[in-house]
């Protein structure tokens, strides 16, 4: 998104600063003070399991839910209820201003209003958002009735579309619970992930009626993705044995 103001000179009072304007641009999108995205047609209906599985999911996990992340110094969570953190990362928008352009480094900085500001947006999505239909409604809301007449152009760069799980059928549940207790001890919890697969959107739609069971070895310290990425073997094989056994009981249910 780029905003463009005056292209020189010191006019503050009378040249609105671009910034500002970017500012009240973004302020269309997000609530500064909690967060929430205001626009209604980035939110989603969540369906009831998703909100049971999230409650069921930071049960078990407690406090973990906050202290995965490396919070700074006293630093505070958004929220302080941990079902509702992870819906937050999993079914409800978020927005990110992840770069900036047109700001000179504090050592370079002069008392001058500066020709433009760039801001380069991320805005997460719910799984059942279209990704192309926001990156169409973002940019009319940014790009019409720029504040103050000021030239305002907003360029995606790629907008993709989550995925959503069918409804758990009964007997892959049971399955995956009987699994959980007899190679861990403990019963099995679920909850979503705040990114996306597209190869699993790619395989909702070609087997629409199909079961799902994602799950993968990613826990404390694990840093997927890392130059010092992490493995526990031994979690690794068990959770190994657990999707045998879901296989297994596949095989049975016929």
């Amino acid at each position: 998104m780029l905003t463009e103001g005056v292209h020189a000179g010191d006019a503050s009072g009378v040249v609105p600063s671009s910034f500002r304007i970017a500012r009240k641009l973004v302020e269309r999108l997000e609530d500064s003070t909690s967060g929430w995205i205001l626009p209604s047609s980035f939110h989603a209906r969540i369906p009831p399991e998703r909100v049971e599985q999230a409650g069921h999911a930071a049960a078990i996990l407690g406090d973990i839910v906050f202290r995965k992340y490396p919070f700074a110094g006293g630093t505070r969570p958004m929220v302080d209820d941990g079902a509702e953190a992870l819906l937050n990362r999993t079914w409800r928008p978020a927005l990110s201003t992840i770069g900036a352009d047109g700001f000179p480094p504090i050592a370079d900085a002069g008392n001058g209003l500066r020709p433009s500001t760039s801001l380069m947006l991320s805005l997460r999505l719910p799984p059942t958002i279209d990704g192309h239909t926001a990156t169409r409604a973002m940019k009319s809301l940014f790009e019409a009735d720029p504040p103050q007449g000021a030239r305002v152009s907003f360029e995606p760069v790629q907008g993709a579309s989550g995925w959503n799980a069918p409804p758990t059928r009964p007997w892959l549940a049971q399955a995956v619970t009987n699994a959980s207790q007899a190679i861990y001890g403990k019963p099995s919890a679920a909850m979503g992930e705040g990114g996306t697969i597209p190869f699993m959107a790619m395989l909702g739609q070609q087997f629409p009626n199909a079961q799902f069971l994602i799950t993968g070895v990613l826990g404390p310290h694990a840093n997927a993705h890392g130059p010092n990425e992490f493995l526990h073997l031994g979690y690794a094989k068990r959770l190994t044995a657990c999707v045998a056994e879901v296989i297994a009981a596949h095989g049975a249910a016929g």
